[in-house]
């Protein structure tokens, strides 16, 4: 006794494209994903730092504010570091794959 049930020929073929088309929606979505995040992740840091340069500019190196936005620019780092594992140089605009960010940054601001 056979059970096999026996499709229409087409069948199988929109099958496949379904598929493929499933495939390209799955898998060429990934880097555009990556990028938006990377986006996100430098977005995030360039504003921070933005935030460090001003509270510096109106309130002192050593402020109350420039240390809230230094900390802050920190957790932002931070945030990409541990997602990533690359982070935002805003003043040299590059990625960096190493941890090597200081945390007393922008100390050539420390003389105004």
């Amino acid at each position: 006794m056979n059970l096999s049930v026996r499709l229409p020929h087409h069948f199988g073929r929109k099958a496949l494209a379904a598929a493929v088309a499933l495939g390209f929606v799955v898998f060429g979505a990934a880097p555009t994903l990556r990028a938006d995040r990377y986006e996100a992740c430098q977005h995030r840091i360039a504003k921070a730092d933005h935030r460090l340069h001003e509270a510096i500019e109106h309130h002192g190196y050593r402020s109350e504010a420039a240390e809230r936005a230094r900390h802050n620019l920190h957790e932002a780092r931070e945030h990409c570091w541990s997602s990533y594992h690359r982070w935002w140089d805003e003043d040299e605009h590059r990625w960096h794959t190493e941890r090597d960010w200081r945390d007393e940054d922008h100390e050539h601001y420390r003389d105004r």
